[in-house]
């Protein structure tokens, strides 16, 4: 016995046994992934229309930044690159810890880029084009990091590194927006901006700690401009070439169109119904995001204890349910209870959703080409959504009124709850998913 020594506990034995499955390697790294993943969302965001209303840019000028988010829907296009292209030197420590590190620079170059540039009324296209480069950049970083995160999870643990993914994204997003904030208050939105560089660091170090995912399975290597042609469509060509692909993607394209076109219209709603400053901030800010840490726990449990197909299905009825909480806000006017009820509502159907949506998104993808695939879903999934609602949100209100609005988002939302229903039942679920999703051996 003296030439033995204990090998040392696992500090996760004494954690709850709900718990203890959050805290494996693979969702705590899909944790950190997520920080870095929504910072820089967040500084072309609500961030960046806060420094330029304070600047003194014109309503109606602002608008022009949606470019920089509608940056991440056409990220499909490179993502083949993050998938197939090595990187020279760093190329050694792996496929993916080497575009972590490389994507995250370029993350921070396009941050302090966007810092340094003044916003000028006359002049307001050199922060257009620091933003949509900061979009290129935050969006490259997403299908790194994507890919990254499906690999080192096993299918089992897809649903709590979803959920953990969808925590870390919450939380970089949140804080690195309220620390630009502050310190824009009080060192000038540069420096703001600059300090939120640090929020790039946490999927570099998860990618340098925990190494290349064993999971990762490189495309064969390409030597001609004809198998590098196959590189870009190859990921294309394997999902499209499955069972039920074009109903797969239907699905993908309109599961979210209800929910998004009612998400935009909120802070409408509240300023139309009276609510003050002070009341959004408690009830839609603090208590939606409480909320909406609950759900994105629900959602890992559900998902464990449910299973796939029909965690799914129950999170896509509660997403398109919820959208009638604001319905009967609308009716009932200013009313704080009324407030708190829908929006609590809203934010655990929306985490539950951005649990287990996002793990059979995961699964779908074929792990010889996750970086490229993940990249063509996520976009497939928010593209139409976004587009419908910029476009006739508004004018729709105004033809509807608040209440009939909300109703026909809960509408428009059934036929992807039945066209997922019908995956289930005709077993299309269970034929789509990709080596993603299935263990060894299987």
């Amino acid at each position: 016995m003296l030439g033995h020594t204990a090998a040392p506990a696992d500090w996760r034995a004494d954690l709850p046994e709900g718990v203890r499955p959050y805290f494996a390697r693979g969702p705590l790294a899909s944790f950190a992934l997520g920080v870095s993943s929504g910072f820089p969302f967040a500084m072309i965001g609500a961030t960046l229309t806060t420094r330029l209303a304070q600047t003194g840019i014109d309503k109606s000028t602002v608008t022009a930044f949606t470019l920089a988010i509608l940056v991440y829907n056409f990220k499909f296009l490179w993502a083949w690159i993050v998938d197939s292209v090595p990187i020279p030197l760093l190329g050694r420590l792996g496929q993916r810890v080497s575009w972590l590190i490389v994507a995250g620079v370029l993350v921070v170059a396009a941050t302090v880029n966007l810092a340094l540039v003044v916003p000028d009324p006359a002049n307001i296209w050199p922060t257009v084009t620091a933003a949509v480069l900061m979009g290129a950049a935050g969006a490259t970083y997403d299908i790194v990091i994507d890919g990254y995160r499906i690999e080192v999870l096993q299918p089992h643990e897809l649903g709590y590194g979803s959920g953990m993914s969808q925590y870390g994204w919450r939380i970089g997003s949140v804080a690195a927006g309220a620390i630009a904030l502050v310190v824009a208050g009080q060192a000038g939105w540069t420096a703001g901006y600059v300090a939120c560089a640090v929020f790039a660091l946490p999927a570099i170090l998860t990618g340098l700690i925990v190494g290349e995912p064993e999971r990762h399975r490189p495309p064969a290597e390409r030597r001609s401009i004809a198998t590098v042609a196959r590189g870009i469509w190859g990921p294309f060509v394997q999902f499209f070439a499955r069972e039920g692909a074009w109903i797969v993607l239907a699905f993908i394209l309109v599961h979210k169109i209800g929910d998004t076109l009612a998400n935009l219209t909120f802070r409408l709603l509240f300023n139309d119904l009276g609510f003050s400053n002070d009341e959004i901030a408690f009830y839609d800010v603090s208590l939606g995001f409480l909320a909406y840490m609950l759900g994105i726990f629900l959602g890992g449990v559900m998902y464990a204890r449910m299973g796939m197909k029909r965690s799914v299905m129950v999170s896509l009825i509660l997403m398109a349910v919820s959208n009638l909480s604001f319905a009967v806000l609308a009716l009932a006017g200013h009313s704080n209870l009324g407030m708190a009820g829908a929006i609590g509502f809203e934010n655990i159907s929306s985490g539950i959703g951005g649990v287990v949506v996002i793990a059979y998104f995961s699964a779908l993808t074929d792990l010889r080409f996750t970086a490229a695939q993940y990249a063509l879903i996520s976009a497939g999934a928010s593209i139409v959504g976004r587009f419908i609602t910029g476009t006739t949100a508004g004018s729709l209100i105004k033809a509807m009124g608040y209440v009939d609005f909300y109703i026909f988002t809960t509408i428009i939302a059934l036929p992807g709850v039945v066209l997922y229903w019908w995956m289930m039942r005709s077993g299309l679920v269970d034929r789509s998913i990709g080596s993603a999703g299935v263990s060894e051996g299987e």
